[in-house]
């Protein structure tokens, strides 16, 4: 096999159940002082409380993220026909957002289902995989350099409940994209709540790295002719955390993507609120 990133992260697939894997090494890229930028990638993984085989879909990517660490930055986005919430449920995850973004990248044939970098694969119909395919196509995504630097700094107040979030993006390298767009979301990770799984309905299941809201549009906010401008773009966002949302388990996840007729995510970064 001429990529070795693929054939490890494949084997992960195969003996993650009876074997420690190490972290897959990726390549790395500099910026204009010198300091590395790794590239990191991203995983949309659509799912729902009545979705039974979601719960697998997201051991496995919490897999994923044990061995890449930080390169891996994952989205739960509960859209589709499996997202009405139970009676029981106490929350509803799903999101105007989400339900915008599910049509944007288009609804998956089968569950549980992922978009990596919003890309379309050699040999694949649309921008959804299934859960057999992630392993490969992220480790194909992580042995490319960045074409760009995203970074996140995030002041919140436990006062107030307000985010700040100041977005710099940098290029590493000419941008001939005809349109280039930021993304910018908040998640809440480990939310207690109802889950269909195979042992039945489980009211406390522990839901992972749910998109709570969005602070661009979802399709994100083109920014190609402000970045041709200047050595670095910044871009600030704020909200306030609404009540019930547990701050400690909250992030912010922004990107650089592409927009128009290609969608992909060029680079990624998820920062805590504190």
């Amino acid at each position: 096999m001429k990529n070795p990133f693929i054939f490890i992260a494949l084997l992960t697939v195969l003996f993650t159940a009876c074997k420690e894997v190490p972290p897959v090494i990726t390549p790395l890229q500099s910026d204009n002082n010198g300091q590395v930028v790794p590239r990191r990638a991203l995983i949309e993984e659509f799912t729902g409380v009545r979705c039974v085989n979601c719960p697998a879909g997201t051991a496995d990517i919490l897999n994923l993220q044990s061995i890449y660490k930080d390169r891996l930055i994952a989205i739960g986005i509960h859209a589709g026909s499996f997202s009405l919430p139970y009676t029981e449920s106490t929350i509803d995850f799903r999101t105007e957002e989400g339900n915008n973004i599910i049509n944007l990248l288009g609804r998956p044939l089968g569950y549980p289902s992922a978009v990596v970098n919003r890309k379309k694969f050699d040999g694949e119909f649309n921008l959804q995989v299934g859960r057999s395919q992630w392993a490969g196509f992220l480790a194909q995504e992580l042995a490319t350099p960045p074409v760009i630097d995203v970074k996140l700094s995030v002041t919140y107040s436990k006062i107030s409940r307000k985010v700040q979030v100041k977005v710099d993006l940098t290029p590493l390298q000419a941008l001939s994209n005809p349109e280039i767009r930021v993304s910018v979301m908040i998640l809440e990770d480990k939310i207690v709540n109802e889950q269909l799984t195979p042992d039945g309905k489980q009211p406390n299941y522990v839901h992972r790295h749910n998109l709570r809201k969005m602070l661009t549009p979802y399709d994100g906010e083109i920014i190609t002719n402000l970045l041709k401008n200047v050595a670095t773009l910044s871009k600030n966002y704020s909200l306030t955390l609404p009540d019930g949302w547990f701050d400690l388990n909250c992030s912010i996840v922004a990107f650089a993507h592409l927009g128009g007729d290609k969608l992909e995510v060029l680079q990624a970064v998820e920062a805590k609120l504190f």
